[in-house]
């Protein structure tokens, strides 16, 4: 398959800046994600409306997007959207960049020669490694997350481009794969396609018209399909209800839980705000913990209104 022409990235990469993020030290998320962050986004209107993933500005205080000419523009954090994962900034100032169009990450396949590029000028040539199924342990999941090799430096935000010089996906993710025996880095990009289904929602309202999904504030793994809770945020609704660390999670409500995504679906049928009950296994022991789930987004600083 033929690589995307020269000519065509370098007008892409033009387009890609650089997000750099201040949060305030007592945000929620300052601890696990720090108060200066720095990646990537992409704009995707005209008017300077930049994609990023939504890490690197939940809480924002402050946002500056920098261009490939070392322009500093000011910008507004608009919206982060926990579901996808995708965050919105406003610059404040015209970038003057065209925006890049959107893809179909749905015909995307393993495989396909894709180009992973950040705001420096960084371009990584890769190709889909595949597309399944990804659980995060924040609380996370995706039906059909897109993994790219090699993986690239600077991932956080960084634009997926297909072929066709369009915009498939925003990186989010540096894991390690085996394959063969072989250990390999690589990326998780969140698919582009998740994002026109919100997009209005998340202009008009900051976020998405639907009710929000339960939180517990609980960092877990899969390990042999068990569900083992890692930490839990300070504060959270799971360190309400006393889970802890190495509890292992495996009912919830009165349905036994299979795995890390199966967990997800059974957390999120309830309502936020609903009292959870969770069968754990402590030390060998069953025991049941009521949780009462909250709205993630009422733990953390709202943007400031420009």
């Amino acid at each position: 398959m033929a690589r995307i022409e020269s000519m065509t990235i370098d007008t892409i990469l033009r387009s890609i800046v650089t997000v750099r993020a201040s949060i305030p030290d007592d945000a929620f998320t300052a601890n696990a994600l720090g108060t200066s962050r720095e990646g990537s986004g992409v704009v995707i209107r005209d008017n300077g409306l930049v994609l990023t993933i939504g890490y690197l500005i939940t809480e924002a205080e402050e946002v500056w997007l920098t261009d490939h000419n070392g322009r500093v523009v000011p910008a507004h954090a608009l919206a982060y959207d926990q579901e996808t994962g995708f965050g919105l900034v406003q610059a404040l100032a015209p970038l003057g960049l065209p925006a890049v169009a959107f893809g179909d990450a749905g015909r995307a396949m393993a495989g396909d020669p894709v180009v992973l590029a950040d705001g420096i000028g960084q371009a990584v040539s890769a190709h889909i490694v595949t597309k399944q199924e990804f659980a995060g342990y924040w609380e996370y999941l995706l039906d059909e997350a897109i993994f790219t090799a090699p993986a690239h430096p600077s991932w956080g935000g960084a634009a997926l481009i297909g072929q066709d010089g369009r915009l498939l996906g925003i990186g989010s993710l540096r894991l390690q794969m085996s394959r063969a025996g072989e250990i390999a880095d690589i990326n998780m990009v969140v698919p582009i396609d998740l994002l026109p289904p919100i997009l209005d929602d998340l202009l008009t309202r900051g976020q998405v018209a639907k009710p929000p999904r339960p939180w517990l504030g609980a960092f877990s793994a899969e390990s042999n399909g068990e569900v083992v809770v890692m930490s839990v945020a300070e504060g959270s609704p799971a360190a309400e209800a006393g889970l802890r660390q190495g509890d292992i999670i495996s009912d919830v409500r009165d349905g036994e839980v299979d795995g890390l995504a199966d967990f997800y679906r059974k957390l999120w049928q309830n309502p936020a705000g609903a009292e959870i009950p969770l069968r754990v296994v402590r030390d060998g022991r069953e025991t049941w913990l009521r949780v009462k789930s909250a709205d993630r987004n009422s733990f953390l600083k709202k943007p400031q209104l420009q």
